[in-house]
């Protein structure tokens, strides 16, 4: 049976996809100590969501040159929901950052170094 939905091209991309969260958890294990566990989770949960982007997006472009076009599509837009979840994500953790810059005492404000 040669159908799009066969066993073999799902399972293959659930392997990939699994793969590529396993070694995004892996590589972001590494993180300064000097971070809060807030912030561990907010870091840990961007580079996930990168990581599974790129796995879904290389998992996409396999399944287009393979000519599965619908797992190839719905590859697509999550490797597209991943990266717009990764941006606003790096938009939040940047902001943060820049607000915890500052520390005020007595209603002065002081620059503040990490």
């Amino acid at each position: 049976m040669n159908t799009i939905f066969n066993r073999r091209n799902i399972a293959a991309t659930l392997a990939a996809m699994l793969a590529v969260v396993i070694g995004g958890g892996l590589i972001t294990t590494n993180i300064a100590a000097a971070q809060t566990s807030k912030e561990k989770k907010r870091q840990n949960d961007k580079n996930l969501m990168r990581n599974i982007g790129v796995g879904a997006g290389a998992a996409a472009a396999y399944e287009a040159l393979h000519g599965h076009g619908t797992n190839a599509l719905l590859l697509g837009a999550g490797a597209a929901y991943a990266g717009k979840k990764y941006e606003d994500a790096r938009k939040a953790q940047s902001n943060h950052s820049r607000r915890e810059a500052y520390r005020y005492h007595h209603g002065h404000r002081y620059h503040y170094n990490h």
